[in-house]
């Protein structure tokens, strides 16, 4: 098994990474003690492995809150069910939740663990590639508005994330190569090593092949745990994690929440920072390709649907959270393993870079 640890001080934490994890009693156990436990999850999920989960913690006797699957369910309306659910238990602020799924019941649990009775702890099991290598490692929790993805949150770090490889076998193929962006993303910030390695071995990692996958996901959550243990709240460099965000967040809204999967957005929106980054002679055309050609061999979009047109796009961006004082500020790539985050963002080249213009 390997283990990493988010160094936070106090609120430091492993992250558990193997194959059969969800079967270990004694590493559950490790952070349960004897406190109520209620196991968060939803309606794809719990089939699978809801019952596996709750033999291994029968001397827990756990609670369980089956919630609808989708973005467009990461909204206040569900929020409310766990509030609702864990009132009429009876559960109090010594409660553990278990955030039993993907990135959005990850976001959706962390988020009710923040908030109920002023904060309770929760552990992360993340069902999905993408929240094995992101969403479940951080705190960042959040619902979505109307008006924008991920407004409404708070920072609430989990007292573990316990992920286990074998949960990858029954992720349909959609979700794997849309998680599969969030990697490949920590390969463009921070380890042009790790980028070269994906390009040798992303086959590999879509066939499910166990050491692949393994190391993805241990060299993406250290490249992660480094940058949010320097910068837990999000005040310098861990906005270099948004990669791909800015332009993705505003397809997903722009688009309706569930028309695509988050990973989706954020590769397009991995091919568009690049773009713009050939446009402005901070990347070469040559890497530039080559981000495009990986993406494209995980079956994933390096640009934003011809359906959306370049305003509604921009008119998203402009509610981009790292937005400070009415000035969009990007995290754009400068060359393959570094990224920096700009407030030099030149209207006429994010004009042709949203309207594809040739570069």
């Amino acid at each position: 098994m390997a283990t990493l640890t988010v160094q936070l001080g106090t609120r430091s934490y492993p992250i558990h990474i193997n194959a059969g994890l969800l079967e270990r009693t004694q590493l559950f156990s490790e952070y349960l003690h004897k406190h109520a436990v209620c196991i968060i999850t939803d309606d794809n999920v719990a089939p699978l492995y809801l019952r596996k989960l709750e033999r291994t913690l029968k001397e827990f006797a756990p609670e369980h809150l089956v919630l609808p699957h989708g973005e467009k369910h990461k909204d206040w309306r569900n929020l409310d069910s766990i509030f609702g659910f864990l009132l009429k238990r009876g559960l109090g602020r010594d409660a553990v939740l278990l955030a039993l799924g993907g990135g959005v019941l990850g976001d959706l649990t962390g988020f009710a663990a923040a908030c109920y009775q002023r904060g309770i702890d929760y552990i992360q099991v993340p069902t999905t590639l993408l929240a094995q290598v992101d969403s479940s490692v951080g705190g960042k929790t959040a619902i979505n508005h109307k008006g924008g993805k991920n407004m409404i949150g708070a920072f609430h770090q989990p007292l573990a994330v316990i992920t286990d490889i074998n949960t990858l076998k029954t992720l349909p193929p959609r979700e794997l190569h849309a998680g599969l962006a969030e990697v490949i993303k920590c390969g463009l910030i921070a380890d042009e090593d790790f980028f070269l390695w994906l390009e040798a071995h992303v086959q590999e990692i879509l066939e499910l092949n166990t050491e692949a996958c393994q190391h993805a996901i241990v060299r993406a959550c250290e490249i992660k745990a480094a940058i949010v243990a320097e910068d837990e709240r999000e005040q310098g460099r861990r906005a270099l994690l948004n990669l791909g965000h800015t332009f993705g967040h505003a397809i997903e809204t722009a688009l309706g929440y569930g028309e695509w999967l988050h990973g989706e957005a954020v590769a397009a929106g991995i091919g568009m920072a690049a773009e713009m980054s050939v446009r402005m002679d901070w990347l070469k055309a040559s890497e530039y390709r080559r981000i495009c050609r990986l993406l494209e061999r995980t079956g994933l979009p390096n640009r934003a649907p011809d359906t959306l047109r370049p305003m509604q796009i921009l008119a998203q961006m402009r509610k981009d959270k790292k937005v400070r004082k009415g000035r969009l500020r990007m995290v754009l790539p400068r060359g393959i393993g570094e990224a920096v985050i700009s407030e030099d963002i030149d209207p006429r080249l994010l004009g042709e870079t949203l309207a594809g213009k040739p570069i």
